[in-house]
């Protein structure tokens, strides 16, 4: 074989391929290029999922004649004014996506400057570029791609169905709506308007807050929490949603890198790490974050879409974002889940969110904190000594609540943000009243979270208290677990507890972290080695992972009666811990219901 020059419309199609993998990428080329282009209104249009027709209108500068004769051929660019590859300001700036687009498909472009009184056109079919010619045109920029791939049929194979292709152009459409609020945003496909967004006037955060609910949801828009760190030469701003706002994928997480939208694994990863503590496993929160990099910091000519980034310091912009995002889940608080299924329609919105603060007294002068979170006793008694009983007409609760008429009457005037105790149901949630409406808190989740945070803090201060086990305890497990367990024994140890291998299949527990008290052992170990083989690389990682596993077994079980001085005690703690919203697997601790929901059930209102 010998080697040939490739034609111009072979080189052109060979960049499709690599540029436009789908009517979206097309799309977000020609798009991309509007804004650059200063747009301050844009307009998709896309039929048959974009593969009969694609048509993004703009106001922006537009182009003179000289210079729609050059867009259209490859590497033509107005975007490197420096020629400086790594100084790029712009979204688009290869100059490969018109040229690409009209050697495998129809491509028309119409402009007119704002300057001029007429504009011009220019046509591209199979590669082969008509002549510049005259034509009636607003100001800016109409461009029309037609019968997509017709020219590579075979990839017309890959394609998926309309509905799909449709979703994923609405995506990208989104994707640099966030990105631009200044600028307006209509979007057809098919027969139907999809998105309609009005543009936002500098600073106008109600704006931009609706556009946020547009697009993410009216949830998100109301509730997230805004964002905003620098340091280092890094600036991150954007909206965090709260932990119970959470979906089974990715697709509501949002992030741009100087106004680019990136599909980038690091910060994907930084977000997961950050809600980590708060959100079920197998869940996604949702976020929309800008991430500001001085242009020699970051390399966007990595990825032929340019959807993906590299970084000079790539650990400190995932410490950035990761502190970043536990700032404004500390300050937006504890928020309370929602609950679903069981309110009618026009519920009352979500409570405030509840901000953690120290105790405002002792409460109570009980056996909780000697208790908790030590072992407790099992109860002698049965479900009738524990549960409230009534007789004619008026309510007294028996001695294992041990709690009278008179304390809780005295009670009634210090209410604080959990309310006050008055109720255990099924021995595994608290009913607690406050002066609006009711809470129902789950006792295992809440507690364990008090447990991990206790744990975590003792783990960052290095001073995790130790208890000897008199007996050690012998967990018998797989060969090939009790070797993992034996293999991170050194790193286990950091959390508090002491491991050994005993043999083929056995491990034996010396020591446990005294928060622990005690518990049941032999799940913890088994367990453990489940979250060794799935927990992060990271050590402190593996900690936190080890901690969570540790503060499920330690604490108070679902099924255990409490007093009511131990109710109102788990209550005080849990507005004092940090993330009490939710337990460690990211399950809600608490679900509120205010008066006018209970009235709305009861029809009262």
């Amino acid at each position: 074989m010998t080697i040939r020059e490739l034609s111009q419309v072979e080189i052109n199609r060979i960049a499709a391929g690599e540029v436009i993998e789908r009517p979206a990428s097309a799309v977000k080329e020609l798009v991309e290029n509007a804004i650059d282009a200063g747009a301050t209104a844009i307009e998709v249009i896309a039929e048959s999922g974009g593969l009969s027709l694609i048509r993004v209108s703009d106001d922006g500068i537009g182009m003179d004649e000289a210079d729609l004769a050059l867009c259209v051929r490859r590497h033509a660019t107005s975007k490197l004014p420096s020629g400086d590859l790594m100084a790029i300001r712009t979204l688009g700036f290869r100059g490969e996506a018109l040229p690409s687009l009209g050697s495998v498909g129809t491509l028309s472009i119409v402009t007119r400057p704002r300057a001029l009184t007429r504009g011009h056109e220019i046509e591209v079919r199979g590669g082969e570029t008509s002549p510049v010619r005259p034509a009636a045109a607003r100001p800016g920029t109409c461009v029309e791609v037609r019968d997509l791939f017709a020219a590579t049929p075979a990839r017309l194979k890959f394609m998926k169905s309309e509905r799909a292709e449709n979703a994923a152009i609405s995506d990208v459409v989104k994707r640099l709506a966030l990105a631009c609020p200044h600028v307006g945003f209509a979007l057809t496909v098919g027969e139907r308007a999809s998105l309609q967004l009005a543009r936002a006037a500098d600073g106008d955060e109600n704006a931009v807050r609706a556009r946020l609910a547009r697009i993410m949801g009216r949830e998100f828009g109301e509730d997230a929490e805004p964002v905003h760190l620098e340091r280092d030469g890094l600036a991150l701003t954007g909206y965090a949603g709260r932990p119970t706002l959470n979906r089974p994928d990715a697709s509501l997480q949002y992030v741009f890198v100087n106004g680019r939208p990136v599909k980038d694994r690091l910060l994907f990863s930084a977000i997961r790490g950050a809600y980590q503590d708060v959100v079920p496993r197998g869940r996604f929160p949702l976020a929309v974050l800008f991430l500001t990099v001085r242009v020699e910091d970051v390399d966007v000519n990595v990825h032929p879409a340019k959807a993906e980034v590299r970084f000079r310091e790539a650990s400190l912009v995932r410490a950035l974002v990761v502190s970043a995002l536990h700032e404004a889940l500390r300050r937006a608080g504890a928020m309370a889940a929602r609950p679903t299924g069981v309110l009618v329609p026009g519920s009352a919105a979500a409570p405030e969110p509840m901000q953690y603060r120290a105790p405002l007294r002792a409460w109570p002068q009980s056996s909780y904190r000697s208790t908790y979170p030590q072992p407790m006793a099992e109860p002698r008694g049965g479900f009738a000594e524990t549960a409230l009983a009534f007789d004619t007409g008026e309510a007294s609760q028996s001695s294992a609540n041990g709690a009278t008429d008179e304390a809780r009457d005295s009670e009634d005037t210090n209410y604080e943000r959990l309310g006050m105790a008055r109720a255990q149901v099924h021995n595994t949630y608290i009913l607690s009243e406050t002066p609006d409406g009711v809470i129902l808190i789950d006792q295992h989740a809440a507690h364990e979270r008090i447990v991990y945070e206790k744990l975590k803090a003792a783990l960052a201060g290095g001073r995790i208290a130790r208890q000897l086990l008199l007996i050690p305890e012998i967990v018998e497990m797989a060969e090939d677990d009790a070797a993992l367990v034996a293999e991170h024994a050194e790193t286990v140890a950091g959390s508090g507890l002491a491991l050994e291998s005993f043999g083929p299949g056995a491990i034996i527990v010396r020591e446990v972290p005294a928060l622990l008290g005690q518990c049941d052992l032999q799940t913890l170990v088994r367990d453990l080695a489940h979250e060794l083989k799935d927990s992060a690389n990271t050590v402190e990682a593996r900690l936190h992972a080890i901690c969570a596993t540790m503060a499920c077994h330690g604490s108070v079980r679902a099924g255990r009666p409490m007093r009511l001085d131990e109710m109102n005690a788990l209550l005080r703690e849990m507005e004092t811990t940090p993330n009490a919203a939710q337990c460690n697997h990211g399950r809600p601790t608490y679900v509120e219901l205010s008066r006018g929901d209970l009235e709305r059930l009861f029809e009262r209102r």
